[in-house]
């Protein structure tokens, strides 16, 4: 098998394209025949030791891939030979094979193509988490999405509009706007051109968003929370900008606001159960056409350094998936 492994965590320039000897499953594992791989932010910080997983060296990054499973190990009875998954395991996916818990792979429906379940997992499970169980979004109210045309924010536009929810977008550009709006977002907010408060204001009639979806942090986090309506909820999804902002707590006290974490990797390890349903229902929505992940751009999985480089940018929309040769 080949694969990128990391000896050196000084970021994506380190990785090394490599032959390795393919893995055989444990206990309780499968081995996969990696089809399809994406690229998420998290994958970009792993690489640069900078996130809060920090496995041992040498390891082959990429936390979401769909294949094929090879190859089953002692006391997995539920996965079989042939069957194609996809898997969000942490670490593993930049590779030709890996070795994964079977208790991380979700089987995949007939239909399900294998680039878009490369693309799902995490950002849809995330939005799921976040909307549904942790915000307990109901049909009317009003979701403000920031880094609204990135792969959770794509997602989360749809989940919310499955929910039944009213969407305003709130993106970097008129393009990602534009975008946003394609997904069925209900307005749009360019928040590098336009003052941020007074757009939600105007979008919300004065009343402010219901549940913010937050996955960007930074310098809008505070304009953003003084913006939040009566009994708002406040979802901490990540801090995609880099700085992890300081919120006065008072707000939350003015506005009888909620802060909320969303860590969906350590809800779905925890409640198993509960993840297992809501993935349920994301394969239900996608089979019927509500949800769909947008793959703006794709490129071999030879070519990872090319979509890190891309990443890095911060210019994507959707999701980047790289398949394997």
């Amino acid at each position: 098998m080949h694969a990128w492994l990391c000896d050196n965590p000084i970021g994506p320039e380190a990785l090394k394209w490599t032959e390795l000897p393919t893995p055989e499953p444990q206990a309780g594992e499968v081995r996969v025949a990696v089809r399809c791989a994406s690229l998420n932010f998290p994958d970009l910080l792993i690489v640069q030791n900078k996130y809060q997983l920090k496995p041992p060296l040498p390891f082959v990054p990429g936390a979401e891939f769909s294949g094929v499973i090879e190859a089953v190990g002692p006391g997995v009875t539920q996965l079989h030979v042939g069957m194609a998954v996809a898997s969000f395991g942490g670490i593993g996916g930049f590779g030709s094979h890996v070795c994964v818990d079977a208790r991380q792979v979700m089987p995949l429906p007939s239909g399900f193509a294998f680039d878009d379940a490369a693309a799902f997992l995490c950002t849809y499970g995330t939005s799921h988490h976040a909307l549904v169980d942790r915000a307990q979004l109901k049909a009317g109210e009003t979701v403000l999405v920031l880094g609204a045309a990135g792969g959770v924010g794509t997602a989360a536009i749809q989940i919310a509009k499955a929910v039944g929810a009213r969407v305003i977008a709130a993106a970097s550009s008129d393009e990602k706007c534009a975008l946003c709006r394609t997904l069925g977002a209900d307005a749009s907010i360019n928040y590098t051109s336009a003052d941020l408060r007074e757009q939600i204001k105007a979008a919300t009639e004065g009343k402010g968003p219901d549940v913010v979806y937050d996955p960007v942090g930074g310098a809008m986090a505070e304009p953003v929370f003084r913006s939040i309506a009566w009994r708002g909820r406040y979802l901490v999804i990540g801090f995609a900008a880099g700085a992890i902002p300081a919120l006065p707590l008072n707000l939350a006290l003015l506005k009888g606001a909620s802060l909320v974490g969303v860590f969906w990797g350590e809800f779905a390890k925890r409640e198993p159960q509960q993840n297992a349903r809501a993935l349920n229902e994301l394969a239900s929505w996608y089979a019927q056409g509500r949800i769909k992940p947008v793959i703006e751009h794709r490129y071999a999985l030879r070519d990872l350094p090319s979509a890190f480089e891309l990443m890095a940018s911060r210019q994507v929309r959707g999701k980047i998936v790289l398949s394997v040769d």
